[in-house]
C-alpha cells in the first residue's frame, strides 16, 4: 500500500507517535508545509504550490527538492495539488501532517473536504499534527486504539445515518443526527473504540493527550 505524507503549512508537534505514523513514508510538501520536514527528519521528493507563503529558499538540507510551481490565481488549493500529485505517483495511503490548525481556518476545513472526498474515493487518509488526529468515517466499522480518557469528536458534514459509537463513555447505536446536532461534540474513551456511519459524511476527531480537556 503506497503510503504518502504530505507536509501543510498548518501546526506540527514532532512527537514520537506522529514519526512513528510516518515512518517509511513517501513525502510531498505543499508551499510552506516544507518547513515541518527538517523537524521530523523528512526528505521531500516533490514540492508544490505557487509559493506565496513559503520561504524564498528551502533550508539547505532539502535544497535539491524538485518543484512545481502553480500560478497564484488558481482553482484548487497548494495541498490539493500535493495530493493529486501523491495520486499520480500511485498513493493509495494519505497522511497530511500540519493539516489542523494554523493561522488560517479555512485551510483546516478545507483539508476536511479534502479528506472526506478522497475517502470516497477510496483511499485511506489521515490527518494528523501530534496533538490531535482525524480520521474519515464510513459504513465499515473501524477500530481506533485509543488511551482510556481520550478526549474525541465526531464531527459531521451532512446528516447522519446509523451512527455507531462503541467503547466509549457515551456509546451510540445506530443513530439518526440532523446535520445541526452536536451530540457528538466532546465524548470520551473508555479504550480502544469503534465506530461507523451507515450514511453521511462525518470525521472523528482525537486528542493524542488524554489529559487534554
Amino acid at each position: 500500500m503506497p503510503h504518502f505524507v504530505i507536509l501543510l503549512a498548518g501546526r506540527m508537534a514532532p512527537t514520537d507517535e506522529l514519526r512513528g505514523l510516518i515512518e517509511g513514508a513517501r513525502v510531498i510538501a505543499a508551499d510552506d508545509g516544507i518547513r515541518h520536514a527538517v523537524g521530523l527528519g523528512l526528505s521531500p521528493e516533490l514540492w508544490v504550490g505557487d509559493f506565496d507563503s513559503a520561504p524564498g529558499e528551502p533550508p539547505i538540507a532539502l535544497a535539491g527538492v524538485r518543484r512545481e510551481t502553480f500560478d497564484r490565481d488558481k482553482d484548487k488549493t497548494d495541498g490539493e495539488l500535493a495530493i493529486e500529485a501523491a495520486i499520480t505517483l500511485g498513493a493509495t495511503r494519505l497522511t497530511l501532517v500540519g493539516a489542523l490548525g494554523g493561522p488560517r481556518s479555512d485551510h483546516a476545513f478545507a483539508h476536511f473536504i479534502l479528506a472526506l472526498r478522497y475517502r470516497r474515493a477510496g483511499l485511506d487518509i489521515a490527518l494528523c499534527d501530534g496533538a490531535e488526529s482525524a480520521f474519515p468515517l464510513s459504513d465499515e466499522p473501524r477500530l481506533f486504539d485509543l488511551a482510556p480518557g481520550t478526549q474525541f469528536s465526531v464531527l459531521k458534514f451532512s446528516a447522519v445515518t446509523g451512527l455507531t459509537i462503541e467503547g466509549a463513555k457515551w456509546p451510540l447505536t445506530d443513530v439518526d443526527l440532523p446535520f445541526t446536532s452536536i451530540l457528538t461534540q466532546s465524548n470520551e474513551a473508555a479504550g480502544p473504540i469503534r465506530v461507523s456511519v451507515r450514511k453521511g459524511d462525518a470525521i472523528l476527531l482525537s486528542q493524542a493527550d488524554p489529559t487534554v480537556r
